[in-house]
């Protein structure tokens, strides 16, 4: 049996309580009547105070118990220069455009976090065996792309053999060279390497295309298709609209949260990218609010003063490699360290780079994958560049450096007279021509002709002290014999010596950041009396034709090592013929052994040691001038909040922690 509960009346209490409220409002009416002004002001400013305090202790209560969280909403608008070819990832590793939609679109079975960490996007679980030559993966279910359809192990395996295949002319083929991939289920693929290497966790941040669309588009028609236009991925956002101008140029792209993305959702609903043709529209948008973010070309730093500056490091070097097999100079090690010195780096970072980034001595960046790494700095000695050049044979002569060439094959060892001819008889009358008064016509012909006679009898009486008085003679008789050709000898070995001006020259690609770091080495090579000369070519020509031909004395370049670092396609030997990157053909049997134990270990302290032996000697032997490691500089809008700055392997993984940026806030209870 269950009580009943009296009820409450509260009626009475309402009735008393509105006389009392009554009365005191009427109170405050009849105030001002009964107040005397100094009491008016008084109670004014008691009753202000009173209500401001109440006001604040009930704001304070409530900051003071909140604190504010992000909030979905808002629209990133991002600037871009440049423009879309395909935003696909079989292409898009070749425009960086292209990859900044790409990572947005897509996803990939495994991905940079917002620490730059590598940790698994598709993949639920996986395991590598057989000393790292076999990766089982199994991806997660339930992922679908953006049109609805699941993706699958089908996909996984379609988007693999398509780089795989030279038909499609992948950028990125190499990267899958002596990869096997196969289906065991739906969800779960095996990886076969022939050779193990800890990087490759790297390269499975692939991002995967659905089959079901492009499995039916040829080899010949994939780049042409329209799906590069409308891409359909698994990412965190989709294609919403792309715009264009009537020239069919694409002025902006938006991208809009995806609902049924299997990852965190990101707080911002909406990106829209923005493509510039110059950079002075993109600044000058920037400073209209027309975009919130934008980032420049490495070496093109310029502020803008609404907006934060955010530094990203980025695992990639920049050097000029020298290459003996095309300049006799560079064959020398004493020559290569010679131009080292007189290399002034620091000056290369304050007018290149504005500061933004780091001078570097070897190819391999402990400081980044090992903080505690200590890479003692390379020196600039213009003085000792100068010392080491003279020791190889070179001298300065009216500010040019020259090397001279021995000399000996110039001296005369035979008597010469008319009717003489042949090699020695040309340099006798390039000598007797470097006397205007003695061989006025300087002709060389090789044959002892009058002429020539003529010009011999004035050298000897030129000399008569040295020549003719030695042999009892007063005047000349046109015969060279022994004491002409010794005062020949004297006078004319080092003038008609052959010297050759120390020339060299610098390919770069067509790159403001490294056309100018090339004309200031020029300037810097200057001083010492070298003369360089700069080829400026599109990065096509050098990817396709200058790199793979080896055609070049030095080459102004850049190279990434990767989150994971593998220096081992730069700087072994085995990879000194195109496709590899070896672009100095260097060779160091001690550096091959330690290269390929880098890619035997998957413990980083092993890595580091290894390749710190390694630096030592690449250093030693000096293959390049190590310039500069820059730094990615992002500027974006103060009402962008979240952004992170760590390590990033390519500038589109700056977008790696994009699920925490936010533009909107709530107050929540703490």
């Amino acid at each position: 049996m269950s009580a009943i509960k009296p009820k409450l009346n509260i009626q009475p209490i309402k009735n008393k309580l509105k006389p009392g409220l009554s009365r005191v409002f009427n109170l405050f009416r009849v105030l001002p009547r009964v107040l005397n002004k100094k009491e008016k002001i008084f109670f004014l400013v008691f009753f202000t105070a009173f209500l401001a305090s109440g006001i604040y202790l009930m704001v304070s209560s409530y900051l003071g118990g909140t604190m504010v969280a992000p909030a979905n909403g808002g629209i990133l608008r991002e600037g871009i220069l440049g423009q879309p070819r395909f935003i696909n990832p079989i292409y898009a590793a070749s425009n960086d455009v292209d990859r900044d939609l790409v990572n947005l679109i897509y996803s990939g079975l495994f991905k940079y976090d917002s620490a730059g960490e590598i940790v698994p996007d598709l993949v639920r679980e996986y395991s590598i065996e057989n000393d790292g030559k076999l990766y089982n993966l199994t991806l997660k279910e339930n992922i679908v792309f953006h049109d609805g359809e699941p993706l699958t192990a089908d996909d996984v395996i379609f988007t693999i053999k398509t780089i795989q295949s030279p038909d499609f002319k992948s950028p990125i083929q190499a990267k899958w060279l002596d990869v096997k991939a196969e289906k065991v289920s739906q969800y779960q693929i095996t990886i076969t390497l022939k050779n193990a290497y800890p990087a490759f966790l790297e390269t499975l941040c692939l991002r995967i295309m659905p089959s079901h669309i492009w499995s039916e588009v040829s080899a010949e028609n994939f780049p042409l298709s329209s799906y590069n236009f409308k891409p359909i991925g698994s990412g965190p956002f989709q294609l919403q609209n792309i715009t264009q101008d009537k020239g069919g140029r694409i002025t902006s792209i938006n991208l809009t949260k995806f609902p049924d993305y299997y990852g965190q959702l990101p707080h911002i609903n909406q990106i829209n990218f923005l493509f510039f043709e110059e950079e002075k529209e993109l600044l000058r948008a920037a400073e209209n609010n027309i975009i919130d973010a934008l980032s420049l070309p490495s070496g093109d730093y310029k502020s803008v003063y609404n907006l934060n500056e955010y530094s990203f490091v980025i695992p990639r070097y920049f050097a000029l490699f020298f290459n003996p097999t095309k300049s006799e100079f560079l064959t020398q090690d004493t020559i290569r360290r010679a131009l080292n010195l007189a290399v002034n780096k620091q000056e290369i970072k304050e007018k290149i780079l504005s500061n933004k980034g780091a001078v570097i001595e070897s190819p391999f960046l402990l400081n980044i994958y090992s903080p505690k790494s200590t890479s003692s700095p390379g020196e600039f000695n213009l003085d000792e560049a100068k010392e080491l050049l003279n020791k190889a044979g070179f001298v300065e002569q009216d500010g040019k450096l020259m090397k001279i060439k021995s000399a000996e094959t110039m001296n005369f060892v035979s008597n010469l007279s008319s009717g003489s001819k042949g090699k020695t008889v040309e340099y006798l009358q390039q000598c007797l021509a470097k006397f205007s008064d003695i061989y006025p016509d300087g002709e060389i012909s090789g044959f002892f002709g009058a002429k020539t006679k003529e010009a011999v009898i004035k050298f000897q009486e030129k000399y008569a002290d040295e020549i003719l008085k030695p042999s009892g003679l007063s005047s000349g008789n046109g015969v060279v014999g022994p004491s002409t050709r010794e005062k020949l000898n004297e006078v004319c070995v080092i003038s008609l010596a052959e010297n050759t001006p120390f020339k060299i020259r610098i390919t770069t690609p067509v790159d403001p950041m490294l056309q100018k770091t090339a004309e200031l080495l020029k300037e810097q090579w200057a001083k010492i009396g070298i003369e360089t000369e700069i080829n400026a070519l599109s990065i096509t020509e050098i990817k396709q034709t200058v790199i793979k031909e080896r055609e070049y004395e030095t080459l102004l370049f850049g190279q990434v090592l990767g989150i994971i670092p593998d220096p081992y396609p730069f700087w072994h030997s085995g990879q000194r013929i195109y496709p590899g990157l070896n672009l100095a053909d260097y060779k160091n049997t001690k550096v091959d052994k330690l290269l390929e134990q880098t890619r035997t270990s998957s413990d980083k302290n092993v890595l580091i040691e290894k390749m710190g032996e390694a630096e030592n000697l690449l250093r030693a032997d000096t293959p390049a001038i190590f310039l500069f490691n820059p730094d990615f500089i992002y500027l974006a809008s103060s009402e962008i909040k979240g952004i992170e700055t760590h390590i990033i392997s390519d500038p589109s993984q700056r977008f790696a922690g994009i699920a925490d940026w936010y533009i909107k806030t709530k107050r929540v209870l703490k």
